[in-house]
């Protein structure tokens, strides 16, 4: 009895939307870009977004940094409690930003240096200081990740810095 093969539409042959050379200098340009100096960083935080249309511009220039802290400690030891946090924040983050900081509590996930995914509980801080004093923030920032990742065993402290218009 002969066979009788299904009528399968053939997948289309995938046509690339970049030439090789194309997609080089892109990833050349990305790295271009990854290792531009802290003071090229600085200079686009300095163009707040433009407001969205019909809004009223509003506030000053500012930098808003958000941290990410996590609790669990990849040695294996106790998690950081929330005493812990707050003692940290004590001593580390409040005397280098004594105009005020906000935190949340958060639950959190990456993956680790053995590529794991690791699910915790973790606190997000908000900073917010004039674009103008950015370059004498960064170092100050750069201590309290530095800080936290050593006396509680982590791996990273993640940071995200955007432009803002700040109005108090």
């Amino acid at each position: 009895m002969p066979t009788i093969e299904p009528n399968v539409p053939t997948a289309q042959p995938r046509v690339p939307t970049r030439k090789p050379r194309a997609r080089i200098a892109a990833i050349g340009a990305a790295f271009a870009l990854a290792a531009a100096t802290p003071v090229a960083a600085y200079a686009a935080l300095e163009d707040p977004p433009a407001a969205a249309s019909g809004a009223v511009d509003r506030g000053k220039p500012y930098v808003e940094t958000r941290l990410f802290f996590g609790t669990e400690r990849p040695d294996g030891g106790p998690p950081v409690t929330e005493k812990q946090f707050l003692a940290f924040v004590d001593r580390q983050i409040t005397p280098r930003f004594p105009a005020g900081l906000t935190i949340h509590d958060g639950r959190g996930q990456w993956r680790d240096q053995h590529g794991t995914i690791e699910r915790e509980r973790s606190y997000e801080v908000i900073l917010l200081y004039p674009t103008s004093e950015a370059p004498t923030q960064d170092p100050r920032i750069e201590r309290i990740r530095t800080a936290y990742e050593r006396q509680y065993a982590q791996e990273s402290v993640a940071r995200a810095d955007t432009p803002a218009r700040v109005d108090f």
